[in-house]
């Protein structure tokens, strides 16, 4: 398949994380999102729906408003 470099924009300690990573992780991190983002844009759902579906997922995983504060506040 044949990739072209995008820029996305994440935060600092996203960005470290990633940077830090081997190049194979790197790699599985890159199909990772390219999934991700094909799937969101192959969806009729608008983004209201798909960003209410993430939220109930987060906070089904534990994720508290508190919690999201911090991450937002790094």
């Amino acid at each position: 398949m044949e990739t072209e470099p995008i820029t996305i924009r994440v935060n600092v300690k996203t960005a470290q994380i990633f940077k830090s990573a081997s190049r194979e992780e790197q790699q599985k991190l890159e199909a990772l999102l390219n999934l991700h983002l094909t799937e969101a844009l192959k969806t009729t759902d608008s983004l209201r729906q798909i960003m209410s579906e993430i939220s109930q997922k987060a906070q089904e995983r534990g994720l508290t408003a508190d919690m999201l504060r911090s991450i937002l506040n790094e």
